[in-house]
C-alpha cells in the first residue's frame, strides 16, 4: 500500500519535510516513489512553508494512496479532499487520549518514584 508522508530532513533543530509518496512498509528515510513536495514549519511568510504538487497528490491519492494523519490535516486544509469525516475521525481520537489520561492519572504505577 502507497502511503503520502513527510520525510524529516534539514539539521537539528531546523526541521525541513520533503511531502512523499512512499510505500507503507519503507523507512521514514527509505526509497521514495515520487516527491510531491515540501514543508518548512520555520520559515517566516506563510507562502513559503508548504508547496505541493496538487495534481500529482490528486493521482495518489484516485490511485489509492492513504495519507498519514499529519498529511491528511494538511490536505484537507488544502480543500483537496473532504474534511467532514476525517474531523469526526480526529475528534474520536482525542476522546480517547483524554480517557487513557484519566485512567492513567486515576491508577499511578505502583514503582513510580514521588
Amino acid at each position: 500500500m502507497v502511503r503520502i508522508r513527510m520525510k524529516r530532513m534539514g539539521r537539528r533543530h531546523v526541521p525541513f519535510f520533503r511531502i512523499n509518496a512512499i510505500e507503507k512498509t519503507t523507512k521514514r528515510d527509505g526509497k521514495v516513489l515520487e516527491n510531491l513536495g515540501w514543508y518548512n514549519p520555520t520559515a517566516k511568510e506563510e507562502g513559503k512553508q508548504l508547496f505541493l504538487n496538487e495534481d500529482r497528490v490528486k493521482h495518489w491519492l484516485s490511485k489509492g494512496a492513504q495519507p498519514s494523519d499529519t498529511m491528511m490535516d494538511v490536505l484537507v486544509k488544502r480543500n483537496l479532499i473532504d474534511g467532514t469525516e476525517w474531523k469526526a475521525v480526529r475528534a474520536r481520537q482525542a476522546e480517547a487520549r483524554k480517557a487513557q489520561a484519566a485512567i492513567v492519572a486515576a491508577n499511578p504505577p505502583k514503582d513510580a518514584k514521588k
